[in-house]
């Protein structure tokens, strides 16, 4: 039997209040919730096992079986289906022109306890990682490259915030993610199998052909800053990539997609 759906008309209707409040750290964490918008963030969502707990769509949109199929599996897991006008999902959205539909999941478990460091053969690790969208870009990038994983030490950007999910382009859905601190991280990390990599300029070796072993743990600092000297001297492995212009670093997500691939590729060889 289909529920009801609900139908909202009024910007100052309680739920509109408490969905455009998930655009807010403190709110997305005391309710344990997170908000992402587009027909294909949400389709690679479901496809992933994720079905939105509510889906808000707007009440003028074009058809489109995609969407049928989200609908169909909202309501077969007993979620909720909320219709409104495009301008009160622009203001649940924080978008000028937003897309027809949003959902509202539940924020996954973030520790390292539930990470399985022998499902992938590569991790990437960003530390103090404040830009959202470079978040949601290393999330993208780990997908690409068949990561296990992001790994986020000490005081990263939250990835679930509405940039870092449209960043991502839907791996939010298909990374793991976690969050430490580096004093928690580090004996996570020694207490199994893992070879800790850094880009660096300590002691580095080339990273073209440097003696990668998975599973392979790449880290990335601060856009700044970079990685503090102890967490480098850490690192079982240093690396550093020829810098030929007037630049003398790439991006934190660049840096972690160049190195990641060439992590791959050794890997692989």
């Amino acid at each position: 039997m289909t529920r009801e759906r609900r139908v909202i008309t009024g910007f100052s209707n309680p739920t509109v209040k408490a969905l455009r409040a998930l655009r807010e750290k403190k709110h997305r964490k005391a309710a344990g919730k997170f908000l992402a918008e587009g027909l294909r963030l949400l389709t690679d969502a479901r496809e992933c096992g994720h079905v939105p707990e509510t889906l808000v769509l707007a009440d003028r949109r074009d058809p489109h079986p995609l969407l049928s199929a989200l609908e169909e599996s909202v309501e077969a897991s007993g979620g909720e289906v909320i219709e409104t006008s495009a301008d009160i999902l622009s203001k649940i959205t924080g978008k000028d022109n937003p897309q027809a539909v949003a959902g509202v999941f539940g924020e996954f478990d973030t520790s390292l306890a539930a990470l399985d460091r022998g499902g992938a053969d590569i991790w990437l690790v960003a530390q103090a990682l404040r830009d959202p969208g470079n978040l949601g870009t290393m999330l993208r990038t780990g997908d690409a490259i068949g990561a296990g994983g992001l790994i986020l030490i000490d005081d990263c950007a939250d990835p679930f915030s509405v940039e870092a999910v449209r960043a991502s382009m839907g791996a939010v859905f298909t990374q793991r993610i976690a969050q430490a601190r580096w004093d928690e991280f580090e004996p996570w990390l020694r207490g199994g199998p893992g070879q800790l990599v850094a880009a660096s300029l300590r002691d580095a070796l080339p990273y073209r052909g440097a003696p990668y072993a998975a599973p392979c743990f790449v880290m990335v600092g601060n856009e700044s800053r970079g990685l503090p000297e102890a967490y480098e001297m850490a690192c079982d492995l240093r690396v550093t990539m020829p810098m030929k212009g007037r630049a003398d670093s790439l991006n934190a997500a660049v840096a972690a997609a160049v190195l990641g691939y060439e992590v791959l590729a050794e890997l692989d060889s």
